[in-house]
């Protein structure tokens, strides 16, 4: 409920802007299965998948190196033509096609003057942005009303604890982008499961992107992961343990 609350607040606040679209939040790891590793704190993380806004596409770019155990991508932002949509009578001026003075008096920066590194999608500029939509969507929220929210720091993802007399629940936001149709994403943090050797998971970048830690996007299976677990449990007798 939280999260579809967030979502809709979410694609309200960026509708005029040039921001990535937040969509639907997938709960990932090991407090949506029912159990958390022993003698931690149960973690709700949740990825937001986010689509380039209009005028926008985001290209995954593989780390060539490969020497990793979890595979990094960097996640290129190139600008495409939006004549036709002016045609039809939106009023979305073409970052490709009009003037930069034009551009600059009647239209909100483009995702590369805002997020990005170069061509690329800075994962840290990206966190921040996200903490400030957080933060701003809270207050809009019907469960800010009678839960009490902290921010965690984090430079890579959106932590933070909601709190409501003796409950208490810690959150974890990550954000992703999808690669093409499938249940594969490119995260801005390594998930529970790569977290074992998350302490360097950056090893060459591609052209422009190179040496750049904070354009560097892990690869994750955890949305798979729990599709698979999903499909499995419905199949199980009831009252089983596996």
């Amino acid at each position: 409920e939280l999260m579809e609350s967030f979502t809709r607040v979410f694609v309200d606040s960026v509708s005029n802007s040039f921001y990535p679209v937040p969509q639907e939040a997938i709960g990932v790891g090991s407090a949506f299965e029912g159990w958390s590793p022993h003698g931690q704190e149960v973690v709700y993380r949740v990825l937001v998948p986010l689509n380039p806004p209009p005028g926008h596409a985001f290209h995954l770019e593989l780390d060539s190196a490969g020497q990793m155990a979890a595979r990094t991508f960097c996640v290129r932002v190139e600008l495409v033509c939006t004549c036709k949509r002016e045609q039809l009578g939106e009023k979305l001026l073409c970052f490709l096609h009009h003037s930069q003075e034009e551009l600059r008096r009647k239209q909100k920066p483009s995702l590369l003057e805002t997020l990005c590194t170069g061509s690329y999608l800075d994962v840290e500029k990206t966190s921040h942005w996200f903490y400030q939509l957080v933060r701003c969507s809270w207050l809009h929220l019907p469960q800010s009303y009678s839960w009490h929210l902290v921010f965690q720091p984090c430079s890579r993802s959106c932590q933070f604890q909601l709190t409501k007399g003796k409950k208490s629940l810690m959150v974890e936001m990550l954000f992703g982008v999808r690669q093409g149709d499938s249940d594969i994403f490119v995260v801005s943090q390594p998930t529970e499961a790569q977290k074992g050797g998350s302490s360097i998971f950056v090893s060459r970048q591609p052209a422009e992107a190179d040496f750049i830690p904070s354009t560097a996007w892990p690869e994750t299976y955890a949305v798979a992961e729990a599709k698979f677990f999903q499909h499995i449990a419905r199949q199980v007798p009831c009252e089983s343990l596996h």
